[in-house]
């Protein structure tokens, strides 16, 4: 019973320190766009350059993330992890002394390179440190803390900048980075990455144990099916909900005639929305043990929900209530399609193709709302919830195909 204790106290410590710098990831994520205003005033900029800030932070984070896993795999998360960190808090030290457009990107560079980090490095360090029977609880926190990021970021940049201005904002950013990067630090031996354990317990070494063959190259896991199909699943996931956060409220001024500031509360709820789904969808993947029906299942009733947004049929007042479930739904389905990156992961290269799989996040989200801003500016609102709808149903097959290519391995 004390070991059993010891190991669940160790689980909450480590799971909650992971958590803790993947909220501040997510937290970084949107330091910038609420700055626009400010920034726009301070160096001229048009909307499409600073547009192109965030398109600039998400391409460079796609390649450091699908590289990162290697570096992961070679060095171990920790040290990978307390880089992330320390870029990011340099990015918004960046952007706060920033003098001209060239320095912004520079922050913009530097904290996509902090960012894609975190999914090989965290991801690893939960499948290694916490046990078998709390993985589902701890991908749900995991998750959890990413939307809360995303929901905090706002009003911090915006309070602070209201308060005092821009620079202060983005330096009260860094700081916060810093003290997060502090907290890890005291607490590093929850953190430890043993590589040569991973290594000696894959699947490649007990190979070579047991029948004496050599190993599989570095890439050789670029091969499995399962991956792509994971990549797939993240890139149209990713390309689906950023393009919703950024085009939803000018969608729904078109559609129902709800202003836009009451549109951009709506996505607050969506996020909202999430955070609740996937505490819920932790525990529903943890009872039902059954990643690709739970994932499917979900994915069915939101492209419904898209559709019915679609037809500019439904009632105002109830529209709230909508993107809550949206949200609802979307953060169900994290913690199983987490489960299911697991399966389709082989033992002592999580690093590699965790930062393979997630770059896909990365690159949708920087590819759906480019392809979606061509449509509004057409005057076409509908197209939004409809190729939302769409991009959903293309992800449906890849659970399965995912599910059965893995059974087929093992």
């Amino acid at each position: 019973m004390t070991v059993a204790l010891s190991r669940r106290a160790s689980d909450v410590r480590v799971i909650s320190l992971i958590s803790l710098a993947h909220g501040s990831s997510h937290f970084f994520h949107l330091i910038l766009p609420p700055m626009f205003p400010w920034l726009k005033d301070a160096f001229s900029l048009s909307y499409a350059e600073l547009g192109m800030l965030m398109s600039i932070f998400f391409v460079v984070s796609c390649i450091v993330q699908a590289a990162s896993g290697f570096l992961v795999d070679r060095i171990g998360a920790r040290p990978v992890l307390f880089a992330g960190l320390a870029l990011l808090a340099l990015a918004a030290l960046t952007y706060s002394q920033s003098t001209s457009y060239a320095m912004l990107i520079l922050g913009a560079v530097i904290a996509g390179c902090g960012n894609g980090i975190f999914h090989p490095v965290d991801y690893t360090l939960i499948n290694h440190k916490v046990s078998p029977p709390n993985l589902p609880y701890a991908y749900s926190m995991h998750g959890v803390t990413g939307y809360l990021g995303w929901a905090a970021a706002p009003t911090f940049m915006v309070g602070i900048a209201e308060l005092s201005d821009w620079r202060i904002a983005f330096l009260s950013a860094a700081l916060l980075e810093v003290c997060i990067l502090v907290i890890l630090w005291m607490n590093k031996s929850y953190l430890l990455d043993n590589v040569k354990e991973r290594h000696e317990n894959s699947y490649a070494s007990a190979q070579v144990a047991r029948l004496g063959v050599a190993p599989e190259s570095t890439f050789a896991f670029l091969k499995l099916t399962g991956v792509w199909l994971c990549w797939i699943f993240f890139f149209f996931s990713m390309a689906s909900t950023s393009s919703l956060q950024s085009f939803a409220p000018s969608a729904l001024f078109k559609l129902y005639e709800i202003p836009l500031d009451v549109g951009s509360y709506f996505i607050t709820l969506l996020a909202l929305g999430s955070a609740g789904g996937v505490l819920f969808g932790g525990y529903l993947a943890a009872k039902l043990q059954a990643p690709e029906r739970i994932v499917s299942s979900c994915l069915s009733i939101t492209v419904a929900m898209c559709l019915l947004l679609a037809t500019g049929l439904l009632s105002a007042q109830i529209i709230p209530y909508v993107f809550f479930a949206l949200g609802f739904g979307y953060g169900v389905v994290a913690p199983s399609r987490d489960l299911m990156v697991r399966q389709a992961t082989p033992k002592g290269v999580a690093g590699r193709v965790y930062g393979i799989v997630y770059s896909g996040i990365d690159l949708g989200a920087a590819v759906g709302p480019f392809i979606f801003g061509f449509f509004m500016d057409a005057g076409l609102p509908k197209a939004l919830f409809i190729g939302i709808a769409l991009f959903q149903l293309m992800i449906i097959p890849t659970v399965f195909k995912v599910s059965s290519s893995t059974q087929s391995r093992v």
